[in-house]
């Protein structure tokens, strides 16, 4: 389930608009959108433009785009691809209507009304059962499919542990995975082709020891 969406420029981030949430979802979520503000500002031009970051029963996934990042927070159990969908949405809306004003603005929460749009766009999603039923959100961006292509981190690998949100960083860890996964397979073929060239010698070692001990018992 979407739970709460946060706005902000990403260069300083400065919150641009955020969705009114009800007392029990301010009080849940109090600690995470304390570390929403920490990964904000963890944010670099260099930075992958959409990620997932799990922080306990939630998990936080954001977009950036034109300068700006879209933060939702939902259940860690609430599918990515309908999150990144959701944010997608915002995005496009939030260019048309306010984009040419990101840059200039300096006093938080300059585009509070926008808090409309998310609400309603919010409880299109929220039942992931009635997605798609008639609202059009079955037609999702193509883009947006292989949601396995959006980086995943942990909070406290990503707060604590020094982690980054760098693509470059992102680049070396998928490099390394998949050097250890040629290094497998190049050993593996290697074992291969030394049964396959070893074998028959060792079947006619075999069955000569086997001879030697009937004829000699």
């Amino acid at each position: 389930m979407v739970k709460s969406t946060i706005i902000v420029r990403a260069s300083d981030a400065l919150p641009l608009a955020a969705t009114v949430d009800d007392e029990q979802t301010e009080n849940s979520l109090q600690e995470h959108k304390q570390q929403a503000k920490l990964v904000f500002r963890r944010i670099t031009p260099n930075s992958e433009p959409r990620c997932s970051i799990e922080s306990g029963q939630y998990t936080l996934h954001y977009l950036i785009a034109n300068n700006v990042v879209y933060l939702v927070f939902a259940d860690k159990s609430y599918p990515r691809k309908l999150a990144f969908s959701y944010l997608d949405e915002l995005s496009k809306e939030f260019e048309v209507s306010y984009g040419a004003k990101v840059d200039t603005v300096r006093k938080p929460y300059a585009f509070v009304g926008f808090d409309t749009f998310m609400g309603k766009t919010a409880r299109l999603y929220q039942d992931t059962r009635n997605v798609g039923s008639g609202s059009g959100l079955d037609k999702l961006n193509d883009e947006l499919q292989d949601v396995t292509r959006i980086m995943t981190k942990n909070m406290e690998e990503l707060l604590w542990r020094g982690d980054s949100l760098d693509r470059m960083s992102h680049l070396s860890t998928s490099l390394r995975s998949e050097s250890e996964k040629y290094r497998k397979a190049a050993r593996n073929i290697n074992i291969q082709a030394m049964i396959r060239q070893y074998a028959p010698i060792g079947a006619v070692v075999f069955i000569f020891i086997i001879l030697l001990w009937w004829r000699f018992s």
